[in-house]
């Protein structure tokens, strides 16, 4: 083993060197060397020392220089001889001679690179010989160094060097031998130092390369190490300047610095240049090593290296007092919460700061250690009192505990809502892989653990008054999560706490917050999502992360609502396999995602529509899921073709089947709302593509804008077109501009693929692939007209057939028949809206459906699957629209009988009856035969009654003539047998409201026996006697719904039926009204006491009746009175009902007001009517104040600065009459209109609009209003003031609370959980809790208000809402409203998923369809809620 040299040696060797051995000795001692011959010399020597035997000269004279190849050879005889000496046994005194000629500048300074390095090589021997005494002067030894330091060593860079093995040797040696200590007692050593250290970084940092681009070997890497690190520890102390470079290589880790930035370009590591990083920069690693070997006094250099920097940059900005400035200020981007505060940084001082903060980042995943005192500087930071320095505290600690570097954050996991098959959650790693080593996240220890004070200060910054450090605290929080705090991983405990403290974010008053907070969830992968996010509750759990997620699709701001959208539906989209495997743990947390997300259908917004579109085909629906493989090359043989065009349509097959699997289980957990929004999208389709095909016949017509003729009407029926559509779309002006773009450029080929898209006949593929090249052509267009791809693409969405595409029919079919994964009932459900929406696809396979109602049909001795009657609705649809497409065979005719007769449940023979009366070509026969054999012998209880029950009502409405001679049995039937007979006892202790599943038979007999008497007068032909034959059937109805549901005289009919009973009188109402002649028939009187039923104890009750009214209104199928109904639903308890409500009054409104329709302002008037006899109306002053609350109720969504005019003259105009219902009560008008003023007025001048003279003539409806008696009764009415001056002081309060506010959406109701200083702190509102501070009922308020007891007119005597056994006994009296509501909260029985508006269909409802028949903007989605 070679001795190497400590430190005690080189002190020695420094004591050595000063002792200058004298020339004459020297001479002396070579001539008796020459004297002797080898063998006496070696004879003399013995075997004590090994003395040197070279002896030939290396210096000489000035002008007679050794020849180059003799001094070559020399050196390396001189080498050889020395390499093979041991240390231990030679003779020091004989390397004299030869030191110092190796020593002399002839050889350190030759001009030839060979005599240099075998100079070096026999140097680094001799100070190998000799350690720990060196045979050289300080002076010498400089020299000797310096030419290691600036010429051998930096020689290493150059692999093909013809010298490169001696300059290895002499790298090697220094490293080994550790003669490279001596450098460190050097006088003025620290150039030599900054020289090495920058020498061996760019060496391996590749800063000078030979050109053939051979790449270093790693034991160079190893030694250059070794060197350094000797240096550091024997070294007192480093020089600034060598710090700087040692902590620069850390920053080779970050890309930004790979550029052409400054004059002189940095060269590239070629390992360096692709984001595959295997293995970081060898520089890196040699500071990295170099810091860990050496962290103590490494830890005291970089400690004053970041003193140097981010105490200078802090102290200049707390040093500005007031009235001072820095010039070239960066101003804050937190201005509001720093105002007061201190100056932030010069821009320079900034740049060095996010340069430092970078490097601590860096220099935590390498080495740890050497931060030890530089954390507490970056912890004082968080409490700087300046936002910019705050902010890079936050965003530097949040990353170092992630583990993530200088390089930044690794991307985000890829989630591909289109592969399949996907990737099983379970499966996935739960560790980071990034594609590069240099952002895969990496901590070596557990910051939490190693400084919790730092960590505590990191969490503390949730509360920080500023938005910009919270949104940082935010997406480090997310970091941490997603890498598990850099790979260590967190205690269950501070896992948990981190992601509460995140769900909170959600919900924080700045956008910026929160939007950070919806970006940090894209950083998990599924596997996360679902063991980590997921873990405090799924997305119906309220508070939770995923829930308070799902909320921000409703966030006001647009940016949020975009990331919230796309981020749960990317997540829904990936995890669609896991739930259709039936993964119970991936379902109860995401399986409701599609609800939350087509619930925004109701806010009726344009962007949020846009963004819908886009969730829905680029997540959920994918357009290539799956993927398909291409079809086989055509060079291939013939039989080869042949092959591969059969497995590509079988592909194709399958792919098909997957994509109608998917849109299957997509809309079976979609909750009712959002079924209706999906099929209210879906059904838009058919007339979206009526105004496509216009407008692409007019581009054609418009040809670029040159026409040979007629181009003025051309050009103007274009602009109608366009502008229609550009309402449908935010920012109308933008989207029309793209539009006569794309129509100017007049590209043929595209009007040919948007018709592909719209082709019911085109299969999935067909539009696919048209949607793909329509999209390239617009992108490839001359000139690429920007803007207008991005304004077609939801254009093309709205109208291609993507989900009732003919291609996903037969898989549909197959569904339903075998109910395969449990989806046989959600395909029947879609095959009935695609035999509505997409007849030409369903043709196809009506046959094959026909056959399976065949397999199905009943007998007396036989039942059926109850699934079939999906089928036959879904066929009943079809029949009445193509009649002539229906299979004409009399087994399929005496099947649908067997349906009408014995079928189960009783729907199936309403359907099998439509089928047989619009198909079947004996159906009269078919029709007299049903109703005899359902007539003769029927009693109830028997077998298959109510299916009977069922067909005798869809036989009095479709074939009235065929069963006249029948007609009063079956009303005999209806009435004796049914309505008078009560077979059910009265429990006292018996639910008001049973689900469907849990109606009796009795129940259900008498609402087919409701159904009956009413479809007999719908299809009264005889004008002459309809009055008389409807109006036993209208006092009926009138009789159930004044008396709550009961038609027992001894009134012992159970509760749950007099519910249904009430809810149905009051639908058959709705739908006899839809007639002009029955309409009539239904007296003022009447119409209030109906109108009595959205107010209903039972939300169940109410929310059916207000629903089917909505829905005939959006058809515009009930006279304008019933609009008024609408607003009693000022009250109602149910926020997320009352909420759509006004939604869709408000789209209403905007749609009459586009074609200046005032049928909204105008009934105004019967508003007022109504509330005037309002069974809860009184005079009172507390009364007065509550009925304010409906006409705001109605200002609200109605009330613009065009037409306030309008209705405040309508309000005036009321007080010019008395009441034609009853005059006695004409007061109760007088005190609405001055109510109504009053209202109206501060309404107005809230909101800045001025009232002004309404120059129109207004005729108020004659069967409410009458004229007053004389003049002079006007005059005194005119002038007495009704309304008590005490209502007038707390109009102020009333009218400002509800009117001031802006129109939130439900997502408004959140606040900051952590507010600032000059916040208020508040929590978060929910539910009916937050409606009533929005202005809406509390949740304790229920639908009615209290009488006051002063009260002229008798309560009602209804039961009270609540399923609670404390609210039932509170009478109707007793109930409050609104804010006066107080007690116990009071719940609603759930409505249920009743199918009785379905099979309540009548054919003129099939032939208009559920959309409004016309030519509508954005009003399509507001009647989703009608839709079903």
């Amino acid at each position: 083993m070679p001795r190497t040299r400590g430190s005690a040696s080189a002190a020695a060797a420094a004591t050595a060197v000063t002792e200058v051995v004298e020339p004459e000795a020297n001479q002396e001692q070579g001539q008796q060397q020459q004297q002797l011959t080898p063998g006496q010399a070696l004879e003399e020597t013995g075997d004590a020392l090994k003395s040197l035997q070279f002896n030939q000269p290396l210096s000489w004279r000035a002008g007679r220089p050794i020849p180059l190849a003799d001094l070559l050879r020399r050196l390396q005889d001189l080498s050889k001889e020395l390499r093979d000496m041991d240390q231990e046994d030679n003779d020091r005194e004989s390397f004299t001679k030869v030191a110092k000629e190796l020593s002399n500048q002839l050889l350190l300074g030759h001009k030839d690179k060979g005599v240099r390095a075998w100079t070096a090589c026999c140097l680094v021997d001799m100070l190998r010989l000799c350690a720990p005494n060196a045979p050289f002067t300080r002076s010498q030894l400089k020299d000797i160094f310096t030419l290691f330091v600036t010429s051998i060593l930096p020689a290493l860079a150059d692999p093909s060097n013809a010298y490169n093995n001696q300059h290895m040797y002499v790298l090697q040696s220094l490293a080994e031998v550790k003669s490279i200590v001596l450098l460190t007692d050097l006088p003025s050593a620290e150039s030599l130092n900054l020289h090495l250290f920058s020498s061996f970084f760019d060496i391996l940092s590749g800063a000078s390369k030979s050109s053939s681009g051979e790449q270093l070997g790693k034991h160079v890497e190893f030694h250059m190490t070794a060197i350094l690190v000797m240096l550091v520890d024997e070294s007192n102390g480093l020089p600034t300047e060598v710090v700087d470079i040692i902590v620069a290589q850390f920053l080779r880790a970050d890309p930004r610095l790979f550029g052409s930035g400054g004059k002189v370009k940095r060269p590239i590591d070629e390992r360096q240049t692709t984001l595959l990083h295997k293995e970081l920069p060898a520089a890196y690693n040699m500071a990295k090593t170099l810091c860990n070997a050496c962290s103590e006094k490494m830890a005291r250099c970089i400690s004053q290296y970041f003193n140097d920097v981010i105490l200078e940059a802090s102290a200049s900005s707390l040093s500005v007092g007031p009235g001072k400035s820095h010039s070239h200020r960066r101003p804050s981007d937190d201005a509001s919460d720093d105002e007061d505060g201190p100056a932030g940084p010069t821009e320079d001082e900034l740049k060095q700061l996010h340069k430092a903060h970078r490097l601590l980042r860096e220099l935590w995943r390498a080495c740890p250690a050497v931060l030890q005192n530089v954390i507490p500087q970056l912890e004082a930071e968080l409490s700087a009192e300046n936002v910019q320095l705050r902010l890079l505290a936050t965003e530097t600690l949040g990353d170092m505990v992630s583990g993530i570097g200088a390089a930044g954050p690794p991307p985000p996991p890829v989630l591909d809502a289109a592969a399949y098959p996907q990737t099983a959650w379970s499966s996935q790693s739960d560790r980071i892989l990034a594609p590069s080593i240099l952002t895969t996240p990496s901590s070596p220890q557990p910051f939490f653990q190693t400084h919790p004070a730092a960590y505590n200060s990191f969490i503390n910054r949730k509360q920080d008054k500023s938005a910009l450090i919270r949104s940082a605290w935010t997406t480090g929080v997310g970091r941490i999560l997603s890498t598990s705090a850099g790979g260590i991983g967190l205690s269950e405990h501070d896992e948990q706490a981190l992601i509460k403290d995140l769900a909170i974010k959600f919900l924080d008053s700045d956008e910026r917050v929160r939007l950070a907070a919806v970006k940090s969830v894209g950083l998990f992968s599924l596997r996360d999502v679902i063991t980590k996010l997921g873990s405090i509750g799924g997305i119906e759990k309220e508070g939770s992360l995923l829930s308070n997620l799902a909320g921000r699709c409703r966030d006001r701001k647009h940016s949020v609502r975009v990331e919230g959208m796309r981020t749960l539906g990317r997540i829904w989209g990936v995890s669609f396999g896991e739930i259709a495997q039936g993964n119970e743990a991936v379902s109860a947390l995401v399986a409701s995602i599609p609800s939350k997300i087509f619930d925004t259908f109701y806010i009726n917004d344009l962007d949020v529509n846009v963004l819908l579109d886009h969730v829905i085909f680029e997540f959920f629906l994918p357009l290539g899921y799956p993927p398909i493989k291409s079809r086989a090359s055509k060079a291939q043989s013939n039989g080869k073709e042949a092959q591969a065009n059969g497995d590509a349509e079988k592909d194709a097959a399958n792919a098909d089947q997957l994509r109608a699997e998917r849109i299957l289980g997509l809309v079976k957990d979609l909750e009712p709302k959002a079924k209706k929004a999906f099929f209210a999208i879906q059904g838009r389709q058919v007339q979206l593509s009526q105004i496509m095909s216009a407008f692409l016949k007019r581009c054609e017509e418009f040809n670029g804008g040159v026409m040979d003729s007629d181009a003025a009407s051309i050009k103007s029926q274009l602009a109608k077109l366009i502008d229609w559509l550009s309402k449908t779309l935010p920012d109308a002006p933008r989207v029309s501009a793209d539009l006569w773009k794309f129509a100017k450029m007049h590209d043929r080929r595209s009007y040919q693929l948007v018709r592909f898209c719209m082709d019911p006949k085109s299969d999935y593929r067909t539009v696919h692939k048209a949607i793909k090249e329509l999209t390239k052509r617009i992108e490839s267009s001359p000139g690429s007209p920007a803007g207008v791809l991005e304004t077609f693409t939801p254009l093309v969405y709205r109208v291609s057939v993507l989900v009732y595409n003919k291609s996903h029919v037969a898989a549909f079919v197959e569904y339903s028949r075998t109910n395969n994964n449990g989806l046989g009932s959600t395909a029947h459900e879609v095959l009935e809206e695609v035999s509505t929406r997409n007849p030409e696809g369903f043709k196809g396979h009506v046959k094959e459906l026909c056959e399976l109602i065949e397999s199905q049909a009943p007998s007396a001795k036989k039942t059926n699957d109850e699934s079939i009657v999906d089928t036959l609705k879904a066929c009943a649809g079809y029949a009445q629209r193509f009649p002539s497409e229906m299979p004409q065979d009399r087994k399929f005719a005496q099947s649908l009988v067997n349906f009408a007769l014995f079928g189960s449940p009783a729907a199936a023979g309403k359907h099998a009856v439509t089928i047989i009366m619009a198909s079947t070509e004996r159906k009269e026969m078919y029709a007299k035969d049903l109703v005899q054999k359902c007539v003769k012998g029927f009693a109830y209880g028997s077998p298959g009654f109510l299916v009977r029950l069922a067909t005798l009502a869809q036989l009095m409405l479709k074939a009235r003539q065929e069963t006249d001679d029948e007609s009063d049995a079956v009303v005999e039937i209806a009435i004796s047998e049914i309505l008078q007979n009560f077979r059910t006892p009265k429990e006292s202790d018996e639910e008001r409201w049973a689900k469907d599943d849990q109606v009796d038979d009795e129940c259900h007999a008498k609402l087919f026996a409701l159904k009956i008497l009413v479809n007999r007068i719908r299809s009264h032909g005889n004008a002459d006697t309809l009055k008389e034959a409807a109006e036993p059937v209208v006092k009926l109805l009138n009789n159930i719904i004044a008396n709550d549901g009961e038609i027992s005289k001894d009134k012992t009919t159970p509760p749950a039926h007099r519910s249904r009973l009430r809810l149905l009188a009051g639908q058959l109402f709705l739908k006899l009204c839809t007639i002009p002649t029955y309409d009539s028939l239904l007296t003022p009187a009447d119409f209030n006491r109906l109108a009595c039923l959205a107010q209903d104890s039972l939300y169940a009750v109410r929310a059916g009746f207000v629903n089917k009214l909505k829905r005939y209104l959006g058809q515009d199928r009930l006279p304008q009175r019933f609009f008024t109904i609408v607003f009693l639903l000022a009250y109602e308890p149910q926020a997320d009902f009352r909420e759509d409500t006004v939604t869709w009054v408000r789209s209403r409104a905007k749609l009459l007001q586009q074609h200046n329709n005032p049928t909204l302002e105008n009934n105004f008037a019967r508003l007022l009517s109504l509330l005037a006899h309002h069974p809860d109306f009184t005079t009172g002053t507390e009364d007065l104040t509550d009925f304010a609350k409906y006409i705001l109720f109605y200002l609200n969504p109605i009330a613009t600065a065009d037409n306030i005019s309008l209705i405040f003259h309508v309000a005036q105009r009321v007080k010019q009459t008395r009441d034609a219902i009853d005059p006695t009560q004409s007061e109760n008008l007088y005190y609405l209109s001055d109510l109504a003023q009053a209202v109206i007025r501060r309404y107005a001048d809230i909101h800045a609009w001025s009232l002004q003279t309404w120059p129109g003539k207004l005729r108020l409806p004659s069967s409410l209003f009458a004229a007053l008696p004389s003049h002079k009764a006007a005059q005194d009415i005119a002038m007495k003031t009704f309304l008590p001056t005490e209502v007038l002081v707390q109009l102020d309060g009333i009218v400002r609370a509800k009117a001031a506010r802006p129109r939130k959406r439900k997502s408004d109701g959140h606040t900051s959980s952590v507010p600032g200083t000059k916040r208020s702190r508040s929590g978060t509102t929910t539910g009916a809790a937050g409606a009533a501070k929005g202005g809406g009922a509390s949740a304790k308020s229920l639908s009615i208000r209290k009488r006051s007891k002063t009260g002229k007119s008798k309560p009602r005597n209804r039961t009270p809402t609540s399923t609670t056994p404390d609210a039932a006994d509170i009478p109707w009296s007793e109930r409050r409203r609104s804010e006066r509501a107080a007690g116990k909260v009071t719940t609603y029985a759930e409505s249920s998923d009743s199918d009785a508006e379905e099979e309540e269909e009548e054919a003129e409802d099939v032939e208009m369809g559920e959309g409004e028949g016309g030519v509508e903007d954005d009003d399509e989605g507001d009647d989703a809620s009608d839709a079903s």
